[in-house]
């Protein structure tokens, strides 16, 4: 039988040692500002904006199938639909009519919901609803769990990004290695698996314990790779190995048991951690990161405002891919702190290939001119570093490509 007889501040204290963008944001959310701008907005491009959202953009902007009437459909995304619109499907804040003042708050998009394209005086509005007419949006029936964030329209393809939402963590040099860090597990197993139990412990300063506002869902990781700018070989952050997903059911503590003199020995017990997914299986010294909150999976696809030219640091997955395709995810070279936001859309350029000029005499050594490659998506970001989804390609994307504005 345990009897506790230290306070729990002394204990904690002798335990061992041991993560604007845009969103598409319901009417009930539209005072929010977690999600505003964090770059600096000319007057000038807010003019340039404000003159937009009033007429809208030139009619040869528009797709050779622009449809007059659209009715929204389940399974569409934002970024479907600005395609089936537009020629260049980034300008779809423009289309839209998304003034500088409420791209913060963007209208939302549901399924059902019909839109009208307004083709008046030589430039082209989406609305919806008819012309002179108030604008309405109407919702089928849901239960009063559901949300309007989770009813609108996603912007990409949900199971598309969905892991990478929760999976890429970057830190720095330090922040694995001081993490809570796996300690054993059951019957003494090397690999543990989905619906194992593992022990867990943090350090002196960060015990992990089950308390209000104390995270219960971690992400399980292990072998941070540095993450190297591929043009001046800066470390930018540190991506950690993503294994799996765990639950805090138990925190650590300190309990006291009876000894042969007839007294009581504290002794120290790990947290409990119940492994609720792995995408590897999960070994002692794994270390544990709480889960980030889940973002809303609609943001408005746009251009940057500011001129941007990024590297790919890396493809997701690790070494196993050397190359990416569509609908795969890199790593890219800039962040938060270059004004980089969830929805910046960006084009993909070839890194222009070296070749021996067989036509000279001296066989020199040339580089080809950069060539269009596709398009791509940035989805989440972090301080220097974002992800992107690769939205279209002609040919691989390396390492080392170029991504712009698009154009």
């Amino acid at each position: 039988m345990h009897r506790n007889t230290t306070t729990r501040a002394a204990r904690m204290g002798i335990l061992g040692t041991a993560c604007g963008a845009v969103t598409l944001l319901a009417a009930a959310l539209a005072s929010s500002t977690a999600w505003a701008q964090n770059h600096p907005v000319t007057a000038a491009q807010r003019a340039e904006a404000q003159q937009v959202a009033s007429q809208g953009i030139p009619v040869t902007e528009l797709a050779p199938s622009a449809p007059d009437v659209y009715v929204v459909k389940r399974g569409d995304t934002l970024w479907a639909i600005s395609g089936l619109y537009l020629r260049k499907p980034w300008r779809w804040p423009e289309l839209w009519g998304m003034n500088m003042q409420s791209i913060a708050n963007p209208h939302l998009i549901f399924p059902g919901q019909t839109l009208y394209l307004d083709r008046t005086g030589g430039f082209a509005r989406l609305r919806s609803g008819l012309p002179g007419q108030p604008e309405e949006v109407r919702i089928s029936p849901r239960t009063r769990s559901d949300s309007l964030a989770d009813t609108a329209l996603p912007t990409l393809q949900p199971h598309l990004i969905e892991p990478f939402l929760v999976e890429p963590q970057v830190v720095d040099a330090d922040t694995l290695e001081r993490a809570p860090r796996i300690v054993a597990t059951v019957d003494d197993r090397v690999l543990m698996a989905a619906g194992d139990r593992v022990y867990a412990r943090g350090d002196m300063t960060k015990p992990l314990e089950i308390a209000p506002g104390e995270p219960r869902y971690f992400g399980i990781y292990r072998n941070a790779v540095a993450l190297k700018d591929p043009v001046t070989s800066e470390i930018l952050g540190y991506e950690a190995q993503f294994v799996g997903k765990g639950e805090l059911v138990r925190g650590e503590s300190l309990e006291d048991t009876p000894n042969a003199k007839g007294g009581f020995t504290t002794e120290y017990v790990p947290a409990t951690v119940d492994i609720m997914s792995t995408r590897e299986e999960v070994r002692a010294n794994d270390r544990l990161l709480p889960t980030p909150a889940r973002g809303f999976l609609s943001y408005v696809p746009r251009a940057p405002e500011q001129p941007v030219s990024a590297r790919v640091v890396s493809i997701y997955g690790g070494s196993a891919f050397a190359n990416a395709a569509q609908n795969q995810v890199v790593a890219i070279n800039m962040g938060q702190q270059d004004g980089i936001e969830s929805g910046h859309v960006l084009q993909l350029l070839t890194g222009g290939q070296r070749i021996k000029d067989t036509t000279d005499e001296a066989k020199q050594m040339i580089r080809l001119p950069s060539e269009k490659n596709g398009m791509a998506m940035v989805f989440r970001t972090f301080d220097r570093v974002s992800y992107a989804l690769i939205l279209s390609v002609r040919n691989q994307v390396r390492v080392g490509d170029t991504l712009v504005n698009p154009r």
